[in-house]
C-alpha cells in the first residue's frame, strides 16, 4: 500500500481511496462481530486482527487446532470434575465429620469463593502477562491442592484447601475459552461450541471414579464415624475419589507443558504491540499444518506506518474523503531524525524496578471501559453478565446439590447407595450429546447462537419443574436425564456467544468478569440452602424459575455472532 503525500486534490483523493480498498480487501470474507464504534477496538489493532484473520483462514484447521482444542478441552474438562466432585463427596464428608445436613453446603461455599476469586485474577491475568502462563499455571496448582484435599483431617481443612482448588479451577473457562478462539479460523469458530463436550465428559468421569470408590469403600448415610457404626477407615471412598481426580488433572498439566508445545495468542501479541513476536506464532502455526507462511511483519508495519501518518495529520476512520484530503495535504515537512541520545534513550533497557512498575501500571479498568465503550457495547455487555449470574444461580442450586437430591429420592423409592451413583453416571452421560447438539443447533440459520440459548435454558428450567413431581425412579432419572442435555446445550452456547462477542484486547477480562459475577451468584446458592433441608422442593422450584427467567432475556441480546469472525 502506497503512503501518498501529493496536497493535489485528484492524487489525494487516490491515495485515501487506495488506502481504504487495501484494508478491505485484507478483510476476512466473513463479517466481523460488529463494528469499531461497538467494540472500543482501535482502527490500528482492528486492521491488524483482520489480517490475522485471512491468515488463519488461509492456514485452516490443521493440526495444531485440533491438538489445542483437545489440551483446551482439558480445562472444560477440569472446572467440571471438581465441581461435581465435591458435589459427589458432600453425603459422605458430612458422615466423617458428623455435619448437619444443612450445614454441609459450607463446603460448597467455600469452592466457589475460590471460583470466584479465580475467575477474576485469571481473566485479568491472561489480558496482561498472556494466555500461555495462565494456561498452565491453572491446572498444575488444581491438581496439587485437589490431590491435598484428599488428606485433610478436619472439616475447616477441607473447605480451605477446597477454596484453594477453586482459585486455579476457576481461571481454566475465561483463559481456555479466549486461547482456542484466538487461533482458530473464522470458518471454524463454531468448534467453541462443541469444545464444551469436555464439560459433561468431565462430570462423566467424576461419576463414574466416585461410583465405585464410594459405593465399596464407605459407611452408610444414617450414622457418622465415631458413633459405634462406622470408622473412619470404613470411609475412605471420598478421600480415594480426591486422589484419582488429582491425578488426573496433573496428568493433564504434564501432557500441555511437556507433550504439547504451546504457543502465546497471535492476537494477544499483537494487542501488547509485539508484532513481531506475532508473526513468529503465526509462522509456527503454519509450520505445524504444513502450509506457507502469509503474513510479515513488513505487512503490519505497512499498518502503522498508514496509521502513524493519518495520526499526524489528524486523519480519522469516520472523516469524509474530502477532510482526509486536506489532512494529508498537512503533511509537507518530512520527519526530524532522531538524534544519538534519543535512539539511546529508545534502546535503553529499564532496570528491575522500572520493569516491575510498568508491569502493574498494566492493571487499569481500560480493559473494562472497553466493554462499555457504547451505548448498544453496553447494553450487550450488561445483558451478557446478567445471563452469567442467573445462570450461576440457578446451575448450583440443582447441580451442586443433585447427588444429595438423588439420594433422598433413592430413599423414598426404596433405592440405594449403589442405586444413587448409578443414576448419577447416567445423567451425567446425556451431557455429552448435549454439547454435541449446541455445535450443530448454533449454525442454523433460524436459531443462531440466541434461539439455541433461549431454547436449551428454557426447557431446562421446565424439566427441573416436572423433576419436583417425579415419585418413581423412572420418572426421577428421565427428568434429570432431560435436564442434564439441555443445560450441557445451554452451557456450550453461552461460553461460545460470550467469547465471541468480546475482542480479543478485552477478551479475557470480559470472560474473566462473566465467569466472576457466575460465581459471584453461585456463592448465593449454597447461602440460600443452609438452614433448608435438601428432602424440600425449594431450592429446584428457584432454580426453574431462574432458568426461564434467563432463557427468556437470553431472546434480548443484540448480537448474533453466528458467521462473523472475531477480533
Amino acid at each position: 500500500m502506497a503512503l501518498v503525500s501529493d496536497n493535489t486534490d485528484p492524487l489525494a483523493r487516490k491515495a485515501v481511496e487506495q488506502d481504504d480498498a487495501a484494508f478491505d480487501a485484507q478483510s476476512t470474507t466473513t463479517t466481523l462481530v460488529s463494528s469499531g464504534d461497538l467494540t472500543g477496538v482501535d482502527d490500528r489493532y482492528r486492521r491488524k486482527s483482520e489480517m490475522v484473520n485471512a491468515a488463519f483462514a488461509r492456514i485452516g484447521m490443521g493440526l495444531y487446532q485440533w491438538e489445542l482444542f483437545v489440551l483446551a478441552g482439558f480445562g472444560w474438562f477440569t472446572d467440571n470434575v471438581w465441581l461435581q466432585g465435591v458435589a459427589i463427596i458432600l453425603p459422605q464428608v458430612r458422615v466423617e465429620f458428623n455435619i448437619a445436613e444443612d450445614r454441609i453446603s459450607i463446603m460448597t461455599i467455600s469452592l466457589y469463593v475460590g471460583l470466584l476469586l479465580g475467575a477474576t485474577f485469571w481473566g485479568f491475568f491472561s489480558d496482561v502477562w498472556g494466555r500461555k502462563v495462565s494456561f498452565n499455571l491453572t491446572l498444575l496448582f488444581a491438581g496439587v491442592f485437589g490431590t491435598a484435599a484428599a488428606g485433610a483431617p478436619t472439616f475447616v481443612g477441607l473447605g480451605f484447601l477446597l477454596a484453594l482448588v477453586g482459585f486455579f479451577v476457576g481461571g481454566n473457562l475465561p483463559v481456555d475459552t479466549s486461547l482456542f478462539l484466538e487461533f482458530v479460523p473464522p470458518s471454524h469458530q463454531w468448534l467453541l461450541t462443541v469444545l464444551s463436550v469436555f464439560w459433561p465428559l468431565g462430570q462423566l468421569v467424576a461419576s463414574l471414579v466416585a461410583w465405585p470408590l464410594i459405593v465399596n469403600f464407605s459407611c452408610g448415610t444414617g450414622g457418622y464415624v465415631g458413633d459405634g457404626t462406622c470408622t473412619k477407615t470404613d470411609n475412605l471412598g471420598w478421600r480415594y475419589t480426591f486422589i484419582t481426580l488429582g491425578g488426573l488433572t496433573l496428568l493433564q498439566f504434564i501432557l500441555r507443558v511437556f507433550v504439547f508445545k504451546m504457543h502465546e495468542s497471535p492476537k494477544y501479541l499483537l494487542a501488547k504491540g509485539r508484532d513481531e513476536e506475532a508473526v513468529a506464532m503465526l509462522a509456527e502455526v503454519a509450520k505445524r499444518n504444513r502450509k506457507p507462511v502469509i503474513l510479515t511483519l513488513a505487512d503490519l508495519q505497512a499498518v502503522d506506518a498508514l496509521f502513524d501518518s493519518r495520526e499526524a495529520a489528524g486523519i480519522k476512520e469516520d472523516m469524509s474523503i474530502e477532510e482526509k484530503e486536506k489532512a494529508r495535504a498537512a503533511i509537507n515537512a518530512p520527519a526530524a531524525l532522531p538524534n544519538d541520545t534519543s535512539i539511546q534513550a529508545a534502546n535503553r533497557v529499564p532496570g528491575s524496578n522500572a520493569l516491575l512498575r510498568q508491569s502493574f501500571e498494566k492493571f487499569s479498568l481500560r480493559k473494562v471501559k472497553a466493554l462499555f465503550c457504547t451505548p448498544k457495547m453496553a447494553y450487550s455487555t450488561g445483558l451478557i453478565i446478567l445471563l452469567w449470574g442467573t445462570i450461576g444461580l440457578a446451575y448450583p442450586l440443582y447441580n451442586a446439590f443433585l447427588p444429595t437430591y438423588l439420594a433422598n429420592r433413592a430413599a423414598e423409592s426404596g433405592g440405594g447407595l449403589n442405586a444413587t451413583y448409578r443414576n448419577y453416571a447416567i445423567i451425567s452421560s446425556l451431557g455429552v450429546p448435549g454439547s454435541l447438539l449446541g455445535g450443530i443447533m448454533v449454525e442454523l440459520p433460524y436459531l443462531g447462537r440466541k434461539g439455541t440459548l433461549a431454547i436449551s435454558t428454557l426447557l431446562t428450567g421446565v424439566f427441573l419443574f416436572l423433576f419436583t413431581t417425579a415419585t418413581t425412579q423412572a420418572a426421577i432419572l428421565g427428568y434429570n436425564c432431560a435436564s442434564s442435555l439441555t443445560q450441557n446445550t445451554m452451557y456450550a452456547v453461552l461460553y461460545a456467544a460470550t467469547a465471541e462477542t468480546f475482542p480479543a484486547p478485552s477478551r479475557g477480562t470480559g470472560n474473566g468478569i462473566c465467569s466472576a459475577f457466575n460465581r459471584v451468584c453461585g456463592l448465593v446458592a449454597p447461602i440460600i440452602v443452609l438452614g433448608i433441608e435438601l428432602s424440600s422442593n425449594a431450592p429446584l422450584y428457584v432454580s426453574a424459575s431462574l432458568f426461564l427467567a434467563a432463557g427468556l432475556a437470553a431472546l434480548l441480546l443484540p448480537f448474533e455472532t453466528r458467521g462473523k469472525a472475531n477480533l
